[in-house]
């Protein structure tokens, strides 16, 4: 179980809800000591929210959930992450479809002889995250398995540094996709 925001969606990335993240984590300690979780984490919490649980909780978060994907990888989160003991999960691993459109992207799957798709999951994974892709469709979801392959140290390199995108499209209303 995961506390899914460090600040209500109207206030994201607004102001400090510190004391109310803690006695939400408390909550969930409490649940995962009664044996009633097996997991505990957070999601879209950044150095300073972590920092904050970290000062009064018993145990640490398990998990940071997290936007990420080529074009928008928060490098230095997810190895702070790491550092405190936790997995960093990669949600939208694929950029909400939007990242399909890059036709720099479509030319690499093809040498590779994978999907766009199957190129971002592997992305995420051989960044040491847990990617967590969505699908309804099970041939989208058997495709999305099938991650036997590497991408090189140079073409990482070139997907580390590919182009912020600019629009989610229908989903740029969520706050997790904007530019604040």
């Amino acid at each position: 179980m995961l506390i899914h925001a460090p600040q209500p969606w109207s206030d994201f990335r607004g102001g400090s809800y510190s004391e109310e993240n803690r006695e939400a984590w408390r909550a969930l300690e409490d649940a995962y000591k009664a044996g009633k979780l097996r997991a505990i984490g957070i999601s879209n919490f950044e150095k300073a929210d972590i920092d904050s649980l970290l000062s009064e909780c018993e145990i640490s978060p398990m998990v940071n959930q997290l936007l990420a994907h080529i074009s928008n990888t928060p490098f230095e989160l997810i190895e702070y992450n790491k550092k405190c003991g936790m997995v960093t999960e990669a949600y939208s691993p694929i950029a909400h479809g939007e990242i399909l459109k890059n036709q720099q992207l479509i030319s690499m799957a093809e040498r590779y002889k994978v999907s766009v798709s199957q190129l971002c999951i592997r992305y995420t994974l051989q960044l040491d995250t847990l990617p967590l892709p969505k699908t309804a469709n099970p041939e989208h979801m058997a495709e999305n398995a099938q991650l036997d392959f590497e991408i090189s140290d140079q073409d990482m390199q070139t997907l580390k540094s590919i182009d912020t995108i600019e629009s989610y499209g229908e989903y740029s209303i969520f706050p997790v996709f904007s530019k604040k």
